[in-house]
């Protein structure tokens, strides 16, 4: 039996150029270099020159350098404590009916002994639909008529007619319902596909120590569920902060502002503030929202890497 010794450090050979030419390092190098331009030209190109384009004044015609003013116009601008008050309340509502809806009938479906397919489809439907045209369609169910569709449900069970999006205090909470709707079947999918990856036997020791379906879904599920709810959290903030096209359509960020998002506000600037648009304020609150969210990415895995590895 012969023992194996370690190599010195000093006799270990040195990685220099010429051994990584050896290795094939230039031969990975060119493989790799389409995709390297293609992802530097159409991922970190728009992003420089979204950069460069934030501390300029110009509408693609006039362009003069202006440094920090487009931010500090930005922040000086009323409309924006409005956006910015208006996203927090449809991520809040969001993340309230939104979060954990899926999950729920996530796990009601995965009970489902017959059909499940069926199911699944029918849950995945809303997400094949066009988001335009869901959103539209949904814009007329909210009539705020007694002959609208909502309207005509809830008269059924004697409620009186709402006014749905024409309401100041109604308006966000029906364009969470709408966008709740619409993508909802992408994260029950995920869900369901997680699920399978629970071992059945826990279900079964939890269920011999008298747990019921409650205790068993606090207990086994999400604990095993913690690592797909924790980046599909993540997912649903980043989401809910960029929200633009169902206010855009339904309400068109009214009544009164009541629906004014950030995404909405950046569109304002860059196509209807003035002749031309404002794309260096566009692109300053652009870079704004970007890097508020990257800071809120990382201190939330920063916070949560200990609870999702144990």
């Amino acid at each position: 039996m012969t023992a194996t010794t370690a190599i010195p450090a000093h006799r270990r050979r040195k990685r220099t150029p010429m051994t990584w030419l050896r290795g094939g390092g230039l031969w990975n190098l060119l493989f790799l270099l389409p995709m390297l331009i293609v992802f530097g030209v159409f991922s970190w190109g728009p992003i420089v020159e979204s950069v460069v384009m934030s501390v300029q004044k110009t509408n693609f015609v006039t362009t003069s350098f202006v440094g920090i003013d487009n931010f500090v116009a930005v922040f000086n601008d009323p409309q924006l404590a409005t956006a910015v008050t208006n996203t927090a309340w449809f991520a809040l509502l969001a993340l309230i009916f939104g979060y954990p809806l899926p999950l729920i009938v996530a796990v009601l479906m995965s009970e489902v002994r017959r059909r499940r397919g069926l199911f699944s489809a029918l849950a995945y439907l809303p997400v094949v639909v066009p988001p335009v045209v869901a959103a539209l369609l949904w814009k007329r169910f909210f009539d705020a008529s007694p002959h609208g569709v909502f309207n005509t449900i809830i008269g059924w069970v004697g409620i009186p007619p709402q006014p749905w999006i024409q309401s100041a205090s109604s308006a966000m909470p029906s364009i969470v319902l709408e966008a709740t709707w619409a993508a909802a079947g992408g994260t029950i999918i995920i869900y369901l596909a997680a699920l399978t990856s629970v071992a059945p036997e826990l279900y079964d020791a939890a269920e011999v120590d008298g747990a019921g379906i409650w205790q068993k879904i606090w207990h086994v599920t999400l604990p095993q569920l913690r690592g797909v709810l924790l980046v599909t959290f993540i997912l649903q903030i980043i989401g809910t902060a960029q929200v633009f096209l169902e206010p855009f359509l339904i309400t068109g960020g009214g009544p009164v502002n009541s629906t004014l998002t950030i995404l909405q506000l950046i569109y304002r600037y860059a196509f209807t503030n003035s002749i031309g648009g404002d794309y260096g304020k566009a692109t300053a609150l652009s870079i704004m929202l970007a890097l508020v969210l990257a800071a809120f990415s990382f201190v939330y895995f920063r916070v949560t890497r200990a609870w999702s590895e144990n």
